[in-house]
């Protein structure tokens, strides 16, 4: 399974989470979005309604009335009811269930830096998996080593 660390340094997490969802959804995929602070997954969700009208991404909580027909699915955990193989932890805590899915994004900031170079050296003696760095250069986003 492939994570991607996402370093965040110029744009919120609710602003670069949009991009990943819209290729996951244009795939035919779905995502589990998880965040511990519901502010947080809130102004994602805010993020994913207001890309505009034609590529706005539908969503919801876990706690709303049909979470396993969206396509997009906001949640405090790493439980996708709505079927998704795809996981981005958004608040900066690594969750070792998101093991189970194909592919997981992992967003950090200063302020969560260490706890995410300690999943980095966990998670590199994992055979089964390929982790990978992204930084924020500019507007752009760079791999790293």
């Amino acid at each position: 399974m492939q994570v991607d660390f996402y370093q965040l340094s110029r744009d919120p997490v609710e602003a670069v989470i949009p991009a990943i969802a819209r290729r996951i959804v244009d795939g035919g995929g779905r995502l589990l979005i998880v965040s511990a602070q519901r502010d947080q997954l809130d102004r994602i969700s805010g993020g994913l309604w207001s890309a505009g009208p034609d590529s706005y991404l539908a969503n919801d909580h876990a706690d709303g009335p049909m979470p396993q027909v969206q396509p997009v699915l906001l949640s405090a955990d790493s439980d996708a009811v709505n079927g998704a193989r795809y996981i981005a932890l958004a608040d900066g805590q690594w969750r070792d269930e998101a093991l189970g899915f194909e592919r997981a994004f992992y967003f950090f900031d200063e302020e969560t830096v260490g706890i995410a170079r300690q999943a980095w050296k966990a998670l590199s003696k994992l055979d089964q998996v390929t982790p990978r760095f992204w930084k924020q250069e500019g507007g752009r986003w760079r791999q790293g080593p």
